[in-house]
């Protein structure tokens, strides 16, 4: 009886009961936000590491800061509002060699606004005041942090750092070492860079002759380009500035592929990168730093060069102009580096 009983009172409920088939809707959609979400993560932490070896046309192999984990549901971290500035040096390694100076330094400043990426070349020969050793080169910087025959890198970064932020007057917000040796994997796996040459240049290294106007490189022949300086008529200055020419090249090849959003061509990239990829986010985080990174992209970025000149004595150093050198600094420390180069464009560098 009891049985019969219960079996009625569930009959005239059942119609009360609400319709299962939302409900399981509701929970597959909040699971397929959830995992879009993480995969957003994953993505971003990846597209600051290809922007990286993008903006200096090498493979970053540098200090390690993990991003840190961000627990399931939770929110990503807040994106920088203002002004960043990211330290990118190129060290002079090859296969079975040390790596010892850092023969290129780009400052990439990232204004408040984000409308565009500026690429400051810091010449090698630049002076400036390293810490715990007066002033001497640039270049000479990461090799008096790195130390000899086994050269700490992390370490070698750090000192450099904290040279160009006290010679500047500037806050480096992350960064990263940079090298030649897989940039020709970088190279062939986006398609070739595009590279926009104002003149020709012939390698002193191969006799390979590069027209002047714009040609798309392979890896080999845009190594090949970026170690070029003996020949050319501003020397280092003028390997800086091609390295410009190459990061901006890059950055236009990967944007064509979608690589921020795709995936697929993500993990194609990381194949080719994940030995070694590595760079230092500073205080904010990877998925943050990455989408300030790609929106400031997507418009063309501007070279410049330090106004300066080089000196023969004590040895060949490159000091910043008396004139045009304070303005310069103000400008990069204010963030107002978009009106220093519309009123010095012989600072600046033709990029395409």
């Amino acid at each position: 009886m009891i049985e019969d009983d219960l079996r009625a009172a569930f009959a005239r409920h059942e119609a009360l009961t609400p319709p299962t088939g939302p409900v399981r809707t509701a929970i597959d959609r909040a699971v397929v936000r959830r995992r879009r979400r993480r995969l957003r993560l994953r993505l971003a932490g990846t597209a600051l590491a290809v922007v990286a070896a993008a903006l200096a046309g090498f493979t970053a192999i540098a200090p390690r800061q993990p991003a840190p984990a961000i627990p399931l549901g939770e929110p990503p971290p807040p994106t920088p509002t203002g002004a960043l500035n990211v330290l990118l040096l190129g060290v002079d390694g090859y296969e079975g060699r040390q790596y010892r100076l850092a023969d290129s330094a780009l400052l990439v400043h990232v204004p408040a606004d984000r409308s565009r990426l500026y690429l400051v070349s810091l010449p090698r020969y630049l002076e400036v005041s390293v810490p715990g050793h007066g002033a001497d080169k640039l270049n000479y910087a990461f090799l008096q942090g790195a130390g000899e025959p086994r050269p700490d890198l992390s370490r070698g970064y750090r000192v450099t750092r904290d040279a160009v932020a006290d010679t500047l007057g500037v806050r480096i917000d992350a960064g990263a070492v940079l090298t030649y040796p897989l940039v020709r994997k970088l190279t062939d796996a986006v398609g070739g860079v595009e590279v926009c040459l104002p003149q020709r240049v012939r390698s002193v290294h191969t006799d390979r002759v590069f027209p002047a106007g714009c040609q798309r490189l392979d890896g080999t022949d845009s190594v090949d380009l970026l170690r070029q300086r003996v020949g050319l008529p501003d020397g280092v200055l003028d390997r800086d500035r091609n390295a410009e020419r190459y990061a901006a090249g890059l950055l236009r090849r990967l944007q064509e592929r979608d690589t921020f959003t795709n995936p697929l061509v993500v993990n194609s990239l990381l194949q080719h990168l994940s030995s070694g990829l590595v760079v230092d986010a500073g205080a904010s985080s990877l998925p943050a730093l990455a989408l300030v990174a790609a929106q400031a992209a997507t418009a063309e970025p501007v070279g410049l060069l330090p106004p300066g000149v080089h000196v023969e004595k004590p040895d060949l150093r490159f000091r910043l102009d008396p004139a045009l050198g304070p303005g310069f600094l103000d400008a990069l420390r204010t963030d107002r580096l978009g009106e220093w180069a519309s009123a010095h464009p012989g600072q600046a560098t033709t990029l395409r």
